[in-house]
This record gives C-alpha cells, structure tokens and sequence, in this order.
C-alpha cells in the first residue's frame, strides 16, 4: 500500500507576496480569476435561454454537507441511498460548509490536504465546486488561496494517450499561467479540483505507477494524477475530489485526509429552492404543497435535479390544470417531463406553438432512439458515453447531436478538450425511466421480455395475453429484488407506472394499451404484497410499497387503516407486511403525525425496531416498553423518548421493563416528558435492580424533585451503576406544562436595542411606536430602523407568545456586531435572522435570508408562539388560536450562537406595539 504524504511545512507565501514579487504573477492571478468568474458565474438548467442566462449566485441553495459518511449505503442505489439519508436526520452528524471544506474539525492539529467528497448522481457535486470556484474568483472566500485549478475527469479522460509534466498541464487548461511564465507553483498555495472521478477512464494505478516528484518531468496524466494524490507531486497543494459512492474506492484511502458527504436538500432547502424557483409567492407554495403529498417526490426532492424536474413539469401543468390534478407519482412526473420537453423541441426548433401536437414522427424517433440507448448502457453501468458508445447501439451520431441540442435537459452533449463529444443522461433517473419506457414498448409491440434471457428470442404479433403479460411484470418484481444493492429499484417503480392506463393516455403515440388492463394490474398487486409478506428486509418492502403507489393502489395501507379504527391489533396479527405498510404510511410527508400508540400495534421487540422510524418522528408517544424488555434479552441499546407526554405514570410502566436482566440499555433520553418526583423515584428504583448497563440519562426538562435528583445522583458514585452522564437541568414547576409550553422562558426588552422611535413599558415587556424621537442615550447596540431584541439568550429549549398590534414582526435573531456597533440589518432580511408578519388582506409571511414565503391562513388571532430548539437546530412559528396552537413554519439549520427574540415595526404605524406574554 502506498503512504500518505501530507503538506510538509513549505515557505507558502501570503496573497500579498504575489503583488511584491511579480506584477506579471499578480496579473495572472487577476486574470484567472476573472476567466473563471466568466465561465461559472452562470448555471443552466435546462435549455439555456439567449440573453437570459441564470446567475448561479442568485439560484444557488445551500446544499447539505456532512463530514464523514452513512457507511452502509454507499453500496446501494443512488435513490435508496437519498431515502436511507432522510431516514437519518435525527443522528448526530457534523456538518460541514463550503467555505470550510479544507478547515481542519476541532482538535485535529494536522491540515487537511485531500478531500473527497461523495454523493449520488443530481446531488449537486458540480455546481458546489463551481460555488466554490466562483467565491475565490469573486474574492468572496478563501483568499488565502494564491491559485484555484478546476479539472474535470470528462476532460482529463481526452488525454489519455498524452504525455505531459505537471507545469505543462496547468497551463495547457489554464493558459494565463502559460502567458505570464509562472513555473514554481509549490511557491504558493495552490488548489487543484478534480470533479467526477466517477467519469475518469484513467487507470489509476496507484500500485503499479511510478513515483514522480518532478513537476517539470513529462509523463502520462495516469502518472501525474496518482503521484498527485498520493501527495510525492507538489506536496504543499490541496485536493478536491468530487465523486459517486460506487467509483470512490479508485483512490487509497490513506490518500484522503477528509471524507464528506452530500445529502442533497435537507427538508427547509427544498422549499428555499422552490421559492428562488418562482417568485409569485402562492405558485411556490402551491408546489410546495403539492409535493409534500407525495412521499416519493418529497423524498426525491433531497436530489437538487430532481427538485428543478419537479418545478419544471408543475409549472406547466399548473397553465392548463387545477392543483388536484398534478402528477402525484414518479412515472407521471417523466411522462409530463418528456411531454414539456416535447413543447420546448416544436416551439424552438420547428417554429411551432405551445397548442401543437407535440407528439410527431421525430419525437417519437428521438425517444425511441434514447430509449434503447439507456437500457443497453444501463445493462452495461453506464452513464457517461462517448461516440463509440453511440455506435455500439446504433445511434447515428449527427442524430444524437440533434437530440441532445433539443432535449437538452434530458441528453446532454458536451465538450471535452479535444472536442470530442460527451453525452449523458442528466440524472440516473431520466435514464432508468427512458430504459424502462424501451423495455415495456419492446414488450408490448413483439411481445420480447429484454429482462429474461430465455424470453428474448421470442417474437409475436398477436395481442400479448394476459397470462404473459403477468409473467413479465413478476419477472421484472423478481430481478429487481434479486438486486442485493437496488439498482433496480426505480426502474421497477417506473415499468408498473408504465402499465397504467392512466399514464398510457399521456404517451399515446408511443404506448399502445395491452389490453385486459384491469386484470393484469390485479394479479401484478397480487403478486407484490405476496412478496412483501416474504419478511423482506424493510428497505425492498419499502420499495414494493413504492411500486403499489405507482400502480395507484392503496389497498393494503386501507387495511392497515380500518383495523386501527376498528380495534388494536394483537400481536399475531400484525405480519412483517402490516409493519412495512405502517412505516410508509405513517412517515408520509404530507402527515402530521401527533400521536403514535405502540399499544395499538405490537410489543415485541422486533416490531417495536421496525417501528422506531415512526416513533422518532412522533410529536408524542404512548407506550408499553416493558413486554419489550421482560419477554426476552433486548438487543435495544439506545432509546430516545424527546418530548413525549410520558408522565408518571408512563414511567412506572417503562420502569418495570428497565429493572428486568434483559434489558441492556445503555442511553435513554427522556428530556421534557413531564415526569415529577414519583416517576423518578420509580426510575432511580429501577436502576438499582440493574444498575450494571445504563451509561447515559438525560432527564432535563423535568421536575424530578431534589429527593429524586439525590437517589439518582447517589447512582453515579455507586460502584455497581455503570452510570456515568446525568442530565438533570432545566427543571422547575413550569416543565410540567402540556407540549411545548413546557418549554416557556420569562424575556425582558433590552432597552439599550430600542430604537428612537419605540417606547418601553416599566415591565420591559411592551414595546410602542412613538411618531417622535425619544432621548435615548447613544449605544452601540441601539437600533437605527425599528427594531429591538430582548436581553436573554436563548441557547436551550424555549417558548414564548407574543401579543401583537399592528404591523409588527416577531423575530428571532443572532446579536451581531462590529466596531461601530449593531448591524442594522432589519430582521428576515439577512442569514442572521428569521421573521414572521401578518400580511394586510389576511395570511402570514414568513422571512429568511431575504426571502419571503407567504402562509394562507383565515384566522386573524393576533397572539403568535415562538418555539426554539437551538440544540436541535428548530425554529417553529405559530398562532394561538383560542388557546389552541396553530402551526405555521419550522426553519431548520444548525445554529451556531445564541439567539435572541426580536420585534420590528414594519412602518411608521402609529397603533402598532407588541407586548409578551406572561404564561
């Protein structure tokens, strides 16, 4: 195995030493900068529109980046792994942001000189290094970095054959380097970006290759790389690799100093995306809406592509549809995807009009021709092709230009150095849905099942009959769950979606109904909950019960659903397939899921782990542990119970399971559970039967007594207790309120934030405006504009209501400031803060960053709640609607300071005030 060599401690000079040693270099700098501002300041998506180019600074999203990663799902398929992710929120990561992808994490003294970052194909891998590359050259981040080279494998693949020195690639790509003569790069700190390694078609030989440390010695690109990354070549420059999952073993991992992760959008991103979207404020939360409905677009949302595929085909659709027909299923969304880009093909290629057929004889060849495409390279694993690819399956090149100049979005051509064309799929998921459109035309039309070898020589003209038609949709159920990693797994989703008829009518021109639709969709559902009864493991139920939806049927959650009305399930009754059906119907995005009764379902231990997605994602939870920990040795070694109505009387029955030998549990946290000085005695108790496995108690929130407190802290001296972390804080009489208001804090105004124009009562606790200025002394955190913060900090759990008149925002903000005092940005309108206003002709708007998004609600309460989890990064708004809370908008992020609770008037309005609430 080879060794990682690290930066050694080279004299790297600062940014400053360019201009004093070299106008020549400090103009080269200059220059770079400026051509790569030139080619990454714009980003298409889709047909690029002349004259129209979309800024990348004004559409980009933050993209969620964690360091290290989700381990066993880098063998899975790419869409799996974005369901495994959102499954995942609630573990503890460490995330990372763009401008610190090279920043060493806290307590590491060695600096980081490889990077590897993985995620799944649409992740948004490239635009991040086009962000990254865009803010050096704009002199917005990492100034510090004297140099910044972006490579991609695409390019790097056409020179293969070459030989070059490592000085002379550099200035081969970038030629301003050339011009001004810069040959000793090691003198500065320089950054060089490999982007897809997934695409490289270079050996990488790490083993074999020989070792070179002469940046001026000619060589292949093959050698240059590996002694590039292995850190013998130029030592003192940082890596960025950008790649899939499946392709990063290419690269020794002692040659990697830091992995992270793209997870894509996190749920608050795909609804900041949508909102730059589309600026008409109701079109976006239409959409937004709409999407939340459907569990397999929300969660395909996580994929940035995928969220501009979504906007793209509901913005049309919305022109002709009412928003209870938009496409609710994956294959509906490609269909409508293919018809938009149809419209696009007759309206700018052919002169046509929006109303035209869109279907004619040379879409349809386009996308027959694409089609065939994508199954054989998908049978071989690939995504990425050349024109010998093309040949390979007989595509005409000239023909394939022309499709990938009109289907842009869906086939893109590029260009390597040579100009040699590239093509590719814009996302696996086009292409898995055109390769599984080729199948199922190729099937209905000679009656050919291109899944089954034994099948592919045989051909018909007559109608296929029913029985063979049920063969081949089983057949292809079969080989999907043969798939020990998924591959295949959307592409079932999108073969069944193909053989409704439903769908059928929207590609009429390309699908001929097979007949007998009625019958052969009956048996195929058959035949599905047949092998979800097979005690699948849960993600290949979960896919199945994917595949149900895209059949448009729901039978077996109905059933689910009229048992849980008619009576609790037993035990026996509930089958693995029962337990599948519950976890996908209960974590449907579109459900607010407020209480979850274990009781109803099953109090075994294996059911009780299969159900832990939905208790996690439970407001609240009832349940009868103990069975789970007496009945048998308990595997369960972490249980979290966050803010569940437990009482206690909840914790006496969880205390029975705890005293038995067979539990091993060793965290339980049961912070803000309403438990009192009985239900802590109970656990203390508990603890002394089998006190040799618990390690970590978190009771905060609670109000546990100091006799309870004592039994529980005795523990920690106690030999026997294994116990080592107790976590009492936060307690007091008012934890013992109902839900949330559990978590209510007392505030005062901070009267030196008060503008001029605002008035303080005597309590602090009311705030007015007045039309004339007021004699405040000068301070630096008085506010100019309208606006004041209140004097606590909020770094825990806290609540608190607002009673509001007039035109006031409630706000929640950092305290920021510089030399001359408080930045005086008005709340909402910057990253630093977040704000909620009644609007004037009813509803409410929320702002973040800048950015609005309007909430339709016909309640006109003028009391709003507050509630922050700054440990768990949540941020929720609500009004209280006779005494009742109504929900609003969650915000979530990681919040990095402590946070104060602000008010700003939005005019002069000389009614307006806003008092808090004593509670």
């Amino acid at each position: 195995m080879v060794g990682h060599i690290g930066p050694p401690n080279l004299p790297i000079r600062p940014p400053e030493y360019l201009s004093s040693r070299s106008k020549g270099t400090a103009d080269c700098r200059n220059k770079l900068k400026s051509n790569l501002k030139e080619k990454f300041q714009c980003v298409f998506e889709g047909v690029a529109k002349a004259g129209n180019p979309t800024l990348l600074n004004q559409i980009y999203t933050e993209i969620y980046i964690t360091e290290g990663e989700s381990g066993e799902v880098n063998n899975e398929h790419e869409v799996r792994q974005i369901e495994t992710a959102s499954r995942k929120q609630n573990q503890p990561e460490t995330m990372i942001t763009l401008v610190d992808i090279f920043k060493p994490s806290p307590g590491r003294e060695e600096p980081i000189r490889t990077v590897m970052t993985k995620g799944v194909a649409g992740i948004g891998k490239t635009v991040l290094t086009q962000k990254f590359t865009l803010d050096w050259a704009e002199n917005k981040a990492n100034k510090d970095i004297h140099f910044t080279f972006p490579f991609t494998f695409r390019e790097l693949n056409v020179l293969k054959e070459q030989k070059y020195s490592l000085v002379e690639l550099i200035h081969h790509f970038f030629t301003e380097t050339k011009e001004d003569g810069i040959c000793r790069f090691e003198d500065f700190k320089v950054v060089f970006i490999f982007d897809g390694l997934d695409e490289c078609r270079l050996p990488l030989d790490f083993r074999n290759n020989e070792i070179l440390t002469d940046v001026a010695k000619c060589t292949s690109v093959d050698v240059l790389l590996t002694n590039l990354m292995r850190g013998k070549l130029l030592p003192s420059a940082q890596l960025w690799i950008t790649t899939r999952p499946a392709a990063s073993s290419q690269i020794p991992p002692e040659c990697v100093d830091r992995v992270t992760e793209i997870r894509g959008f996190n749920d608050p991103q795909k609804e900041e995306y949508i909102r730059k979207r589309f600026k008409d404020e109701e079109q976006a939360s239409t959409i937004t809406s709409h999407i939340k409905k459907s569990r397999s677009l929300y969660i395909m949302c996580h994929i940035p592509v995928f969220c501009w595929i979504t906007a793209t085909v509901l913005e049309d659709v919305l022109k002709t549809r009412e928003p209870g027909e938009l496409p609710k299923t994956l294959t509906e969304m490609y269909i409508h995807f293919l018809v938009v880009q149809s419209k696009v093909k007759n309206i700018k290629y052919d002169g046509g009009a929006e109303t035209d057929p869109h279907w004619n004889k040379n879409n349809i060849d386009m996308i027959l021709s694409l089609g065939k495409l994508a199954f054989e390279q998908l049978q071989k694993g690939n995504l990425i092709f050349y024109e010998s690819d093309l040949e390979e399956s007989e595509i005409d090149i000239k023909a394939a230009s022309v499709c990938s100049g009109v289907f842009t979005q869906i086939f893109k051509e590029e260009r390597g150095l040579y100009q040699e064309k590239v093509f590719c799929f814009i996302h696996l998921s086009i292409q898995e849905f055109l390769a599984a459109l080729h199948v199922h035309l190729t099937f209905i039309t000679s009656g050919v099942n291109l899944l089954s070898e034994e099948e592919q020589t045989q051909s018909w003209l007559s109608q296929v009959s029913v029985d063979k038609s049920t063969s081949f949709y089983q057949s292809a159920v079969d080989k999907a769950l043969e798939s020990p990693n998924g591959h295949l797994d959307l592409f079932l989703r999108f073969l069944l979606g193909l053989s409704v008829e439903t769908n059928q009518k929207h590609l009429k021109f390309l699908l001929t109904k097979t007949g007998h639709g009625s019958q052969i969709k009956k048996k195929t559902v058959q035949y599905i909950k047949m092998k979800i009864s097979d005690n699948l493991s849960l993600e290949k139920s979960i896919n199945l019960f994917h595949c149900l939806n895209e059949l448009n049927d729901s039978s077996l959650a109905e059933v689910i659903q009229e048992c849980l009305r008619s009576r609790p399930l037993n035990t026996d009754e509930l089958s693995h397939a029962h337990c599948s059906a519950l976890v996908f119907m209960l974590l449907s995005p579109e459900k607010d899921l407020d209480v979850f009764d274990l009781q109803k379902y099953s109090v075994s231990e294996q059911t009780f782990l299969r159900l832990l997605p939905v208790v996690k994602a439970s407001n609240k939870a009832l349940y009868d542990l103990s069975t789970v920990f007496i009945s048998q040795p308990s595997t369960l070694r972490e249980l979290d119970l966050s803010n569940n109505n437990l009482q206690d009387s909840g914790m006496k029955t969880l205390s029975a399971g705890l005293r038995s030998p067979n539990c091993t549990l060793e965290t339980l946290r049961l912070s803000g559970c309403l438990v009192k000085e009985e239900g802590c005695l109970s656990l203390a108790s508990a603890l002394s039967y089998n006190p040799s496995h618990l390690r970590m108690l978190d009771l905060s929130y609670n109000q546990p007594s100091e006799s309870g407190v004592e039994q529980l802290c005795a523990g920690l001296d106690d030999p026997c207790w294994k116990l080592d972390s107790l976590k009492v804080d936060y307690g007091g009489l008012q934890r013992l309120k109902p839900d949330i208001k559990k978590y209510v804090c007392e505030l005062e105004v901070d009267t030196n934030t008060l503008s001029r124009n605002l008035t303080l009562s005597a309590d602090k606790r009311t705030v007015t405006y007045m039309e004339e200025d007021l004699p405040y002394p000068d301070h630096l955190n008085r506010f100019k504009s309208l606006q004041a913060l209140c004097t606590n900090t909020l770094t825990g759990r806290c609540y608190w209501e607002v009673e509001c008149t007039g035109k006031v925002n409630v706000s929640v903000a950092y305290r920021r400031k510089n030399n001359r005092g408080v930045i005086d940005l008005e709340f909402g309108d910057c990253d630093q803060s977040w704000s909620l206003r009644r609007c004037r002709h009813g509803g409410y708007k929320v702002c973040h960053n800048g950015v609005g998004t309007y909430i339709s609600h016909s309640c006109s309460s003028e009391r709003v709640a507050v509630y922050l989890d700054h440990p768990g990064g949540t941020l929720s708004f609500y009004i209280v609607d006779d005494g009742t809370l109504v929900h609003l908008r969650t915000f979530k992020t990681t919040f990095t300071e402590p946070l104060y609770a602000g008010f700003a008037f939005q005019n002069r309005y000389y009614s307006s005030s806003v008092s808090l609430c004593s509670l």
